[in-house]
């Protein structure tokens, strides 16, 4: 991995805990709903800098809020590292192989669906263990991921439109001032 990767994957990390440390400062109607704003830097490191920058990106943000929050290899570690894994595998596979079929919103939408789904298993399989509860709260889960995966494409579409326009636009400027 060269050194421009290194930079690139710690400066998107850091934006997605500072937004993930934002999220956990804002109130919330459901105690353990999340917004999902640091999965829009997973996004935007999957659509312009590939799968191994949004995979790193993800689990150093996963690791380090954990660390900084003191759940680390607790119940929330477990189930934020399966979605996040989930999240990211689906996207990039959605990318690789139906690219053509899906804008941004289209991928966030995929990766809050598998978010969700292994959110859910998880929590069956390991803490509930009770398919009524599971089945109760799934549509609500899946509501909600639906509602946030729609706006949180929205918001990284807009944000990589910029940064392309923004780095064609240095592109432009170095050749017009190419001797």
């Amino acid at each position: 991995m060269q050194l421009q990767d290194k930079h690139r994957i710690a400066i998107l990390s850091a934006y997605a805990l500072a937004l993930h440390g934002f999220e956990s400062l804002l109130p919330t109607p459901i105690p353990w709903l999340k917004l999902g704003l640091a999965n829009i830097i997973t996004l935007v490191a999957l659509i312009l800098y590939g799968f191994r920058t949004a995979l790193m990106v993800t689990l150093i943000r996963v690791v380090l809020a954990s660390i900084f929050i003191g759940t680390f290899l607790g119940p929330a570690f477990i189930l934020s590292t399966g979605g996040g894994l989930a999240s990211v595998v689906a996207m990039g596979l959605s990318i690789k192989y139906f690219k053509k079929f899906f804008g941004t919103v289209g991928i966030s939408l995929i990766g809050a669906l598998f978010h969700n789904i292994a959110q859910l298993s998880l929590a069956y399989y390991f803490f509930i263990q009770r398919i009524e509860a599971v089945l109760i709260i799934s549509p609500v889960i899946l509501l909600l991921g639906t509602l946030t995966g729609i706006v949180n494409g929205i918001i990284s579409d807009i944000l990589i439109k910029n940064l392309l326009k923004k780095n064609t636009e240095k592109i432009q400027n170095v050749l017009h001032k190419a001797p």
